[in-house]
């Protein structure tokens, strides 16, 4: 299994950007697929998620700026940035799970490479 994260880069405050996240193997659509990010001096945290029917699941402070969406014909899950934010900065890594409600904390979730977003004021 390979998840390859992509899209990051810099943009001003305000600006968006598109993550992308396109995951190898033959299961794609079983998974719950997800967003965390880790901040320079910070714990990683949950960021979006959406299950295998479509449901998405936000953190408070992205909501309503953010938006993650899947394509289950070409295994990529997507976040859709918009009104970002300096506090938005971070490595934002993708993330495979069997579970939404413990994502990030199960031994089998499986992690992508991290994708650098920097958001200047």
């Amino acid at each position: 299994v390979q998840l390859q994260a992509s899209g990051g880069g810099s943009v001003q405050a305000g600006g968006s950007l598109r993550l992308s996240c396109a995951a190898s193997g033959r299961t794609f659509s079983r998974y719950v697929m997800g967003w965390f990010r880790q901040a320079p001096g910070k714990k990683r945290e949950f960021v979006a998620a959406i299950d295998w029917s479509g449901v998405t699941y936000y953190a408070t402070p992205v909501k309503g700026r953010f938006t993650i969406s899947r394509n289950n014909t070409n295994d990529t899950v997507y976040l859709q940035m918009s009104s970002l934010e300096p506090e938005d900065t971070a490595i934002y890594y993708c993330i495979r799970s069997l579970r939404i409600a413990t994502i990030g904390g199960n031994e089998d979730d499986y992690w992508g490479q991290g994708t650098l977003v920097t958001i200047s004021s």
